[in-house]
This record gives C-alpha cells, sequence and structure tokens, in this order.
C-alpha cells in the first residue's frame, strides 16, 4: 500500500493533476487548500480542508490526524504581509527559528518544507515525485517556433534571469524586441503577462521566458506553465512562450501545447 500523501494545495491547475494522479494510482491522499489561494471549487470533489495560509499548526495537526506521511506543495500562492497572515503558535515557531524576513520565495519555501521534515517528520517530496517526470526535452513544442528576432528576445530574457537569480525574486520575465517589458516579482506569472500586454508595442509580439533560479529546491515552486499560461498569453498578444528544459513543468502536456496551436503561439524548451 503506498504512503499517504499530503497535498498543499495553491492556486492553479497543478494541485488539481496531483489529486487525480493519485486518485487514477490508488494512492491515498489528503488536501490542505489553502484559503482564498487555492480553487475551493475545484478541490471540493477530493477529501480536503480549507485551512488559512498563517495556521500552520491547524494544518499540521490535520495531516497527522489524517496519517499523512509524505506531504508535496504545489501550486501558486500570494505571498502575505505578516499582518496578513496572523500566525498562530505554530507559524511563530518557525519565525522565531528563521526570524521574520526571508530573502526570496524559494528560500521561504524551502524553509518552510524543511520545517515540516525535521521538526513534524513529514517526508516532503517534490511534483515529479508524484507525476513522474514532469519536464520536457529541448526543442520546439509546438508547431509555430520564434523567429529570428524572437530568439533573440529569448537570449536577452536569459541574460536578464542570469543576473537576477541569485537575488530569488522571481522566474519569468517579458521581453520584446530586446526591451524588457517586465520582470516577476511578487504578482505571480499570470499578472506578469497581464501587465506586460499593456505595454507591447507594435509589431512582434512579446515572449515569455521562464527558468528555474539558480539551485533550486526541486521540492517547492518549480517554474510551471499550463493551459492557463498559453491562454493568457494570447490573450495579452504575446508571439511565444520559453522555458527551461528538463526543469519546467508542462502541466497536461498534451493540452497545453495543442493550445498553443489553436492560438498560433510558439512555445520553446531551451538549455541554460
Amino acid at each position: 500500500m503506498p504512503t499517504k500523501l499530503g497535498v498543499i494545495a495553491g492556486g492553479g491547475d497543478l494541485p488539481i493533476r496531483i489529486c487525480e494522479a493519485c486518485e487514477e494510482a490508488g494512492r491515498p491522499f489528503f488536501v490542505v487548500a489553502i484559503e482564498k489561494q487555492a480553487d475551493t471549487d475545484r478541490l471540493a470533489r477530493f477529501p480536503h480542508a480549507v485551512i488559512r495560509l498563517g495556521a500552520a499548526g491547524k494544518a499540521i495537526k490535520r495531516f497527522k490526524d489524517e496519517g499523512v506521511v509524505d506531504l508535496v506543495m504545489a501550486g501558486r500562492v500570494s505571498r502575505p504581509s505578516l499582518a496578513q497572515l496572523r500566525p498562530d503558535a505554530e507559524a511563530l515557531k518557525f519565525f522565531t527559528i528563521f526570524g521574520r524576513k526571508v530573502d526570496g520565495d524559494d528560500a521561504l519555501l524551502s524553509r518552510i518544507a524543511g520545517y515540516f521534515q525535521e521538526k513534524h517528520g513529514f517526508h516532503v517530496v517534490s511534483v515529479s515525485d508524484v507525476l513522474g517526470r514532469t519536464g520536457v526535452d529541448h526543442g520546439i513544442l509546438t508547431r509555430a517556433a520564434p523567429t529570428t528576432e524572437q530568439q533573440q528576445d529569448i537570449e536577452r530574457g536569459l541574460a536578464v534571469l542570469k543576473v537576477m537569480a541569485p537575488a530569488d525574486v522571481g522566474q519569468a520575465v517579458v521581453v520584446q524586441e530586446g526591451i524588457v517589458l517586465g520582470i516577476e516579482a511578487i504578482e505571480g506569472t499570470d499578472n506578469l503577462i497581464e501587465r506586460c500586454g499593456q505595454l507591447k508595442r507594435p509589431g512582434s509580439g512579446p515572449v515569455l521566458i521562464k527558468i528555474a533560479k539558480t539551485d533550486q529546491d526541486d521540492r517547492v515552486d518549480m517554474p510551471t506553465i499550463g493551459v492557463q499560461t498559453v491562454e493568457n498569453a494570447a490573450r495579452a498578444g504575446f508571439s511565444g512562450i520559453a522555458i527551461e528544459a528538463e526543469k519546467t513543468i508542462v502541466v497536461d502536456r498534451e493540452e497545453t501545447t495543442d493550445t498553443a496551436d489553436r492560438l498560433s503561439l510558439f512555445v520553446s524548451a531551451v538549455t541554460v
């Protein structure tokens, strides 16, 4: 009998896909859906509880009561201020150990994963441990391919992200005709796309470039795209998306690439 999986669910399609994979494999699981972050309507058909982000003690107790052994963290989470977080006693223990300020999202999530594992005995696993291989090989995934100019935009975006990586700021950048229209920060990729759609110039549309951060903990916050990313990019007038080969999670790859083909966007997996 496989060990029971606990899913800490943020927003987007990835937590849903993990639950479906557990059902398909006959693996027992339980979801803690983060209040005001997770898509609770779509998660309602799975065994779950909705718990606010700062209520770490309640989440831990529920996982233990449910007999959870392994934990996976999946889905986007908007990072609140401490005032909005309203940390409970368990969350305050975490801040006592690590301090109230952690430089970047990846550092914070890595420490949270370590805390669950070292202090409470859960085994924190990566999304790929649950879903199998989630990355893609180097190459063009769609019928459309980047032009020479768009390939130059991709190279420009990669250069910018490599400079940003040590600062643990974001995973994505938008470039058009060599001009950086936006850099992902706290707003997340979807809002970055929307914002840059309003900044785009005439001509070939912008390109979204998304890669993993330097030494990123593969248990948490790996770069992810899916159908929604493609649809948002098309709506904003983008020409395509470049992702890091092997490291970027493509949720429902076939549906994602079919959507890109239908909307005439390219998706290119690049080696960084």
